[in-house]
């Protein structure tokens, strides 16, 4: 659910950045701001959008999640480790470690934010983290913003309360960030990986995955249940069956569905929702490549 607050005081804006983004200290800012923050919560994703005619600056406590920002009007400025960073319409941003304090400060921004935590990065990769502020390239970031945008504006509202379709969106969302910004996700499977990547980790692994293909599993699940990394079972997926985890539990979902249309339990667009489509038009592209028939055709001859 959206909520919009509008302000004109100082103090009034300080107390509200407190509240969302974590304790900070009021440096300086002008007379008489006029700003509207509205903000987006599902789970453990959290957008913001700021903006209005404000100047301040700040100096914060280590927020203990990931800020991620795309700054749409005015300048942003972070200083943290020793780093000076401006930020200006069209760039996409780390804010800052979630570990590090700094200094922060907007002049008439429209800023939108993404904050994950760190619970929620680990459920797609072990162990997490940034090495960098800036995208790795400006395609990359730009899809990473539309991304954004899809999710918070036309998945979630939608589908907030769909448990399987919001943890599609959150994995989708954090894969994109991973993909943006620099961080250790690309490091070499080490000995131990290699080493746990063997058959019977994989059978344990699909086992779950079939037993809980209707619940909103992540990576990390399927691992904890194979007793192994997340890199480990991605490995051993890649090793034995040349595919990956996420990829295999689609592919027991579809069949779920399959089952699903041939007994008319729901409409296309219902048995898509139920198994963690949003867009039923991806649904049917996913089903066609499986089944080699569209899933309205499977309904009607059911």
């Amino acid at each position: 659910m959206e909520q919009v607050v509008e302000l004109a005081d100082l103090d009034a804006v300080h107390e509200v950045l407190n509240a969302a983004y974590g304790q900070m200290r009021l440096n300086a800012g002008i007379k008489h701001p006029h700003m509207r923050m509205s903000s987006w919560t599902y789970r453990h994703v959290w957008f913001g959008e700021l903006y209005g005619r404000i100047a301040l600056e700040v100096s914060v406590d280590p927020m203990n999640n990931f800020v991620f920002g795309h700054s749409g009007a005015g300048m942003v400025y972070y200083r943290s480790g020793g780093e000076d960073r401006f930020w200006l319409p069209g760039d996409v941003f780390l804010c800052a470690p979630p570990e590090s304090p700094f200094v922060g400060a907007i002049f008439d921004p429209r800023l939108s934010t993404v904050t994950l935590t760190q619970s929620v990065i680990d459920e797609v990769a072990d162990g997490v983290r940034f090495s960098g502020f800036r995208p790795v390239s400006a395609r990359v970031a730009a899809v990473w913003w539309s991304t954004c945008v899809h999710l918070r504006d036309q998945v979630l509202p939608h589908f907030g309360d769909n448990p399987l379709v919001t943890a599609n969106a959150t994995r989708l969302l954090v894969a994109n960030t991973l993909a943006t910004f620099p961080n250790t996700t690309h490091a070499a499977p080490t000995f131990v990986d290699r080493r746990d990547a063997h058959p019977r980790s994989l059978r344990r692994a699909i086992t779950f995955i079939e037993d809980n293909a209707a619940a909103a599993i992540s990576a990390a699940d399927i691992a904890r249940a194979a007793r192994v990394s997340i890199r480990a079972l991605q490995l051993a997926f890649r090793r034995h069956l040349a595919t990956t985890p996420m990829a295999y539990l689609r592919g027991v979902r579809l069949s779920c569905a399959h089952e699903d249309l041939m007994a008319g339990r729901g409409s296309v667009t219902e048995i898509a929702a139920r198994w963690g489509y949003a867009r039923p038009s991806v649904f049917a592209a996913h089903y066609r490549a499986a089944y080699d028939v569209s899933p309205s055709k499977t309904l009607r001859s059911g």
